[in-house]
């Protein structure tokens, strides 16, 4: 049963017109507007903190902002890379590299498609990916290719929810590279039958 509310004995409902209907509702679009602007701006303003480190920061500076690193490798002679990876389920690793006074050298996202680009095949080893990407977010091995495969979860050109698998031969060398669809983050369609 509906309810009608009930009116004051003395009191007489607020005479409404159009013009002022169309005003309520202008006012309510600009305010929408507004609240759409400053969200976009704000999250525009947004910069992540390794990419706001100064250059030739000092290691204590780098740990101080972005905390201990979960990897440390070895680069080029001279040269230390820390990782920062969001594995199992982030698509980033944020890598830091050092000079041999502890000075940043630079700072960088590696899991992005132009890195992957770096990759030699016949050349890199599962050691030069180690150091360059991290540990892989999965290995898997295929004996009937004789493969090892390392996984690393990343968004192909920052869109899609992928994975990049690098094939290693028996002697650790990349012979192939391979993008595959994320299945973490794969739509599924089950309506099938």
């Amino acid at each position: 049963m509906k309810h009608l509310p009930r009116a004051r004995a003395d009191i007489a409902p607020p005479k409404t017109s159009a013009t002022a209907t169309c005003a309520v509702r202008h006012v309510v679009a600009l305010r929408w507007l507004a609240s759409s602007a400053l969200v976009l701006s704000l999250s525009a303003c947004y910069t992540p903190a390794w990419q706001q480190l100064p250059p030739s920061a000092s290691a204590a500076d780098v740990q101080a902002q972005l905390g201990k690193p979960k990897e440390v490798y070895p680069l080029a002679p001279g040269v230390t890379r820390w990782l920062y990876p969001t594995k199992p389920f982030g698509e980033e690793t944020i890598a830091a590299d050092f000079d041999a006074q502890g000075r940043l050298l630079s700072t960088a996202q590696v899991l992005s498609t132009p890195e992957f680009n770096k990759v030699e095949i016949d050349k890199w080893t599962k050691t030069d990916v180690l150091h360059h990407f991290g540990e892989p977010v999965e290995t898997s091995y295929f004996p009937l290719m004789k493969r090892e495969v390392w996984t690393y979860r990343f968004k192909q050109d920052e869109v899609w929810f992928s994975m990049m698998n690098f094939y290693f031969d028996a002697d650790g060398i990349v012979k192939t590279t391979q993008v595959s669809p994320d299945p973490l983050r794969e739509k599924r369609d089950n309506n099938l039958f």
